[in-house]
C-alpha cells in the first residue's frame, strides 16, 4: 500500500474519546451522551487489530473507570466484550456496506447498555432512565461520520 501511516492518530482519538466523555452536558442530554470510547475503540479493533485489541480494551477501560469515577472493572469489561465481539466478527464486517456497519455498531452499543444494566443491577446500584438507551442509535447515527474522519486521518498522506 503506498499511503503512509500515521501512528498518532490511535492513541490522540483514543485520548479525544476519552475527553468526550467527561464534557459536561444539560442533565437533560446526560442520558443521550454516545459513548465515543467504544465507538472510537470499534474503529481501530476493525481497521488496525494488530494495534489495539482485548488487552488495550481492558487497560483502556480501566483508564476510563478511573477517569469517569464508576465502578472499578465495570468500563473495562464492557469494552473488553466489545473489543471480543468485534475481533470475532471483524473479517465479516469489513466488507459491510458502511450503512450496515452502523447497524451492527449500533446492536453492539445497546448489547454494551444492557451489559451495564446487568452490571448495575448485580452491584444494587441504581439503574439509569429510559433516555439512556437512546445513545446507541445516536452512536449508530454517528459511526459513519466518525469512521470517515478518522480513516482520512489514518490514511492521509505525509508531505
Amino acid at each position: 500500500m503506498s499511503r503512509a501511516r500515521n501512528g498518532w492518530v490511535l492513541p490522540v482519538s483514543l485520548f479525544v474519546a476519552l475527553l468526550l466523555g467527561l464534557v459536561p452536558l444539560p442533565e437533560m442530554l446526560q442520558p443521550l451522551r454516545p459513548y465515543w470510547l467504544a465507538l472510537v475503540l470499534a474503529y481501530w479493533v476493525l481497521e488496525e487489530p494488530e494495534k489495539i485489541g482485548l488487552g488495550a480494551a481492558f487497560v483502556l477501560g480501566l483508564i476510563a473507570d478511573l477517569t469517569f469515577g464508576g465502578l472499578i472493572g465495570e468500563q473495562a469489561m464492557r469494552l473488553t466484550i466489545l473489543a471480543f465481539i468485534l475481533d470475532r466478527f471483524r473479517a465479516r464486517m469489513r466488507f459491510f456496506p458502511l450503512s450496515q456497519q452502523a447497524l451492527a455498531i449500533g446492536v453492539l452499543l445497546l448489547n454494551d447498555r444492557v451489559v451495564s444494566a446487568a452490571i448495575h443491577l448485580v452491584m444494587g446500584e441504581p439503574q439509569h432512565s429510559w433516555g439512556y438507551w437512546w445513545a446507541p442509535l445516536l452512536g449508530m447515527l454517528l459511526w459513519a461520520p466518525l469512521h470517515f474522519v478518522l480513516d482520512a486521518l489514518r490514511l492521509r498522506r505525509r508531505g
